[in-house]
Formats: C-alpha cells, structure tokens, sequence
C-alpha cells in the first residue's frame, strides 16, 4: 500500500486554503533529499507556509512538495520530500 501522507497533504491544503486559513508544514531538515536555504532551519526543522499565494509553481507528489518562495526577498526552490513532513497545520489555528 503506497504512502497516505501526500493525499493527507493535498486535502489538507485545500481545505485550509477553502476556509481561508494559511497552511503550513512543519518539516524534519534532516531527512534525505530536504532542500531549503541556508540560515532558516531551527533544531532540524523549519515550518513553511504553502499556501498557494505564498508559493510559486506548488507541486504535490506522491513523492514531494516543491515550490518557489521568497526567503529575505530572494526566490529560492524547496523540495521537502513527503517522509520529511511531521504536520500541516493552519497558522491561525
């Protein structure tokens, strides 16, 4: 049986983002294959908003989350495979 997180993640998002609320991950930085800038992980993880006015070119896989983002006014590629994901959450909440 394949991996649940991915299909969690995508309804997640979009049910967040359809109660207008911002989704966030909260991510393990030390998984295999985790991609962030420099400078921005605290104690091994790093908590990113996806929401789709936040990210560019947002792509959920069964595999991965990637997209561009804005970090100190740069745009920069994230990939933070789907076994890297620890929570989604709404940063409201």
């Amino acid at each position: 049986m394949g991996d649940v997180v991915p299909y969690l993640v995508r309804a997640y998002c979009d049910w967040i983002e359809d109660s207008n609320l911002t989704p966030h991950i909260l991510v393990d930085c030390e998984k295999t294959g985790v991609v962030i800038p420099e400078g921005f992980k605290k104690k091994g993880k790093i908590a990113l908003n996806i929401s789709s006015s936040a990210t560019e070119n947002r792509l959920i896989t069964n595999d991965s989350i990637s997209f561009k983002a804005r970090f100190n006014g740069r745009s920069q590629k994230v990939i933070v495979p789907c076994q890297a994901v620890l929570t989604i959450y709404a940063q409201e909440n």
